[in-house]
């Protein structure tokens, strides 16, 4: 932008990201330097533009955009703009700024990067379907049963151990804070659909009963008898179920093509690898305990040259199961391997909250840039584990944290021709081009692969004789009361609105009590909304998008598009 002249002589250019620098930025963006390592992405990168072209008029915010700052991005900053040029990182901010172009009207210029993949798409409108019109594909995920039992390559194995490093330092706290301070958790717990009671209550009694650590020692011994239950105990039970040797009938060997027969890992305190998982997993358990201090080979040492590791004793009614799609269904899936209780008995074993009271176990939400934290050097640990107990080839702290946080490679050509097919369409955007001109760009160096489409017209739905996109609404002045907006539908639109939210917020329901429908209809939307949700609109905010369901005038459901309450 700088570079073709947009925006010196006239108009200008606003950039807004909340973000800071790191390190790992500077192989993907031409405009930082190491200099600029921890300073606000936008101010930096104005700075440089600047000096690429002095003329250039730029404005740098380092406020996000979201539902949040819908008072700071309101009505007033949108009018000022002629159109939104997006490089997000994420899809829930592609969304909501797809949203957002909807709304006021803006065009939207979409694009993105994955590796040596790049898009782009134009959304105008009136002419085109927005961002939000159409959906990827979900990304595979790797079946349940292959996950728990029978991985055969390191990503599996990596999977399993972000999945552990989350049940054990994330969910595990939280479910203990819950059970502390949030009354009715018991209850709750049970009626969450598709919950695993039991396991959170196991959890909660290893915490607070059974292994409540006071000691960093403590903290190393339970890292031990962990060791144990997912790198022996479980293996060994499994091959209990499915022994080296068995046969299934006319299929031949168990243990053949991907399912890699695994074998017990003995405990060796002089490898590195086995104490690699014991430091990390207890200075993770001494974090969430706010214990202070620093887990040290000593002290490995000293805990486990005493330490009396239970016997593992097989369990002959344990059922493993190797159907995916049972497995995938069954609460059991996920239950761990280490005990019978049963959910009267954990609920029996525990002891009210307020035996517990200041108690506040610490999360250990995932960061993988810290090379402090033991979250990488756990997941690395722990999966090269698995890999070994199934004879995969281990994976480098490199490679683990590349996979289990799944970071795809930025590529500068990828980057720089985004970008050229970006501005291409953008000087279509200034010379009002007509939609024929325009370009969806999907391209992979790789391959290497080009394709140019023009963008798809927005879809049309019909309620009555009257034909609408996504582009139309109801624009509803004056502040109308419930009353007089359910009548003005009726009358100048023959529809009676059934339903009408904001957001996740319903504000109506065309089967709510006469008594509470009586008290509603004399309130504007605005009284409604802040009755509903129990908070004030700020100020600033100067119009509600309502989503409606109605019904046409011989009592048929029909899609109408949504109503712009101007306040």
């Amino acid at each position: 932008m700088a570079m073709i002249g947009l925006a010196c002589k006239a108009g200008s250019i606003t950039i807004t990201d909340m973000d800071t620098i790191e390190k790992s930025n500077l192989n993907r963006q031409f405009l930082f330097r190491s200099r600029d390592v921890t300073k606000l992405k936008s101010e930096a990168a104005s700075a440089a533009v600047r000096t690429m072209n002095p003329d250039l008029r730029i404005t740098a915010r380092a406020t996000r955009v979201g539902k949040d700052t819908e008072a700071f991005y309101d009505d007033a900053f949108y009018a000022t703009i002629d159109g939104v040029a997006n490089a997000l990182d994420n899809i829930d901010a592609r969304k909501y700024m797809d949203e957002r172009c909807v709304v006021y009207r803006k065009p939207l210029l979409e694009s993105g990067t994955l590796g040596t993949k790049c898009n782009t798409q134009v959304v105008l409108p009136d002419l085109t379907e927005s961002y939000g019109s159409s959906v990827d594909p979900p990304e595979k995920s790797i079946p349940v049963c292959t996950l728990k039992n029978f991985p055969y390559t390191i990503e599996h194995t990596l999977e399993w151990a972000r999945d552990l490093f989350e049940g054990l330092f994330v969910q595990t706290p939280e479910s203990v804070n819950l059970f502390l301070r949030q009354p009715g958790y018991l209850d709750g717990l049970m009626s969450q659909p598709g919950a695993q009671p039991l396991d959170a209550l196991e959890a909660v009694s290893d915490c607070l009963i059974v292994h409540r650590p006071t000691s960093l020692a403590d903290c190393v011994a339970w890292a031990r008898l962990r060791f144990e239950t997912y790198f022996a105990s479980s293996i060994s039970q499994l091959l209990y179920n499915f022994p080296a040797d068995k046969i299934i009938d006319k299929e031949g060997p168990f243990w053949s093509g991907t399912k890699r027969c695994p074998h017990p890992i003995v405990f060796d305190i002089t490898l590195k690898q086995h104490t690699d998982f014991i430091e990390a997993a207890a200075s993770l358990r001494a974090h969430m305990f706010h214990l202070k201090g620093v887990i040290t080979p000593a002290i490995i040492s000293t805990v486990l040259a005493t330490l009396q590791v239970p016997k593992f004793v097989v369990k002959t009614s344990l059922h493993i199961e190797t159907d995916e799609k049972k497995a995938a269904t069954a609460a059991t899936a996920a239950r761990s391997m280490d005990d019978d209780v049963t959910l009267e008995d954990a609920i029996r074993h525990l002891p009210p909250p307020s035996n517990f009271a200041g108690v506040q176990l610490s999360s250990n939400e995932f960061e993988k840039d810290d090379d402090n934290n033991f979250h990488i050097a756990f997941i690395t640990a722990t999966s090269n584990l698995r890999a070994a107990a199934y004879s995969i080839e281990p994976a480098d702290r490199h490679k683990s944290k590349l996979i289990a946080g799944k970071i795809i490679p930025a590529i500068a050509t990828t980057t720089a021709m985004v970008a050229g097919f970006v501005v291409l369409e953008l000087y279509k955007v200034v010379q009002r081009h007509a939609v024929e001109r325009f370009r969806n760009t999907f391209a992979n160096l790789a391959l290497p692969f080009i394709a140019q489409s023009e963008p798809q017209p927005p879809a049309k739905y019909k309620y009555g004789a009257v034909t609408w996109t996504l582009w139309d609404r109801f624009d509803v002045r004056g502040r109308l009361s419930l009353r007089d907006l359910l009548a003005l539908f009726t009358e100048k639109h023959g529809l009676t609105i059934t339903t009408m939210s904001c957001g996740v917020s319903m504000l109506y329901t065309n089967f709510t009590s006469k008594a509470k429908l009586a008290l509603r209809l004399p309130l504007t939307m605005k009284e409604i909304y802040e009755e509903v949700t129990k908070k004030a609109l700020q100020s600033q905010i100067s119009h509600l998008i309502l989503e409606v369901n109605c019904d046409d005038e011989e009592g048929n459901d029909c899609n109408v598009p949504s109503i712009f309450y101007h306040l």
